[in-house]
């Protein structure tokens, strides 16, 4: 049986609504780009056609990579969940680090194809998700990160959509 990555219902919309950007915007445009780098001749010289045609290889690949994912994936309504304060998948999980002048930090746990640093998203394969995940609040976790043990205490733990 085909292991079936989880990913957030919101997760599962934003990336459809990538891919749909993808596939109607960025790949025409590339099309065009590449279109009028080849009129300008000699392609092996013209760094215009070599740009696009490397860009049109990262969003074809981002366009597979997102069908595959999302065929194949298993989506989790996270506002049907009601673990109480035990953190699993889709927790939205507000943590400390056991240091004098730490702030505290929410992140979401969601799925690989989801996660994001940036917004805050972190993959349930994660180091600190694997150490969260069970936990409750007020519980204190150690783990090891690229940098060192780290130790963060979990000060709330909610679920629902945040988007």
């Amino acid at each position: 049986m085909t292991q079936q990555p989880p990913l957030t219902r919101s997760g599962a919309d934003r990336l459809r609504a990538e891919l749909a950007r993808l596939k109607k915007e960025e790949r025409p445009r590339i099309i065009e780009a590449i279109a009028e780098a080849r009129a300008h001749g000699d392609l092996k010289e013209n760094a215009e056609y070599h740009a696009a045609r490397e860009q049109q290889s990262f969003i074809e690949g981002r366009i597979q990579e997102l069908e595959s994912g999302l065929s194949n994936a298993r989506i989790i309504d996270v506002a049907t969940l009601d673990p109480g304060d035990k953190v699993v998948f889709g927790a939205r999980v507000t943590i400390i680090e056991d240091a004098d002048d730490a702030e505290e930090e929410t992140w979401e746990i969601v799925g690989d194809l989801e996660a994001d640093v940036k917004t805050r998203r972190l993959a349930i394969s994660a180091p600190l998700a694997r150490a969260l995940i069970g936990r409750s609040v007020g519980d204190v976790v150690e783990f090891t990160a690229p940098n060192g043990t780290r130790v963060y205490e979990i000060v709330e733990v909610s679920y629902g959509d945040r988007d």
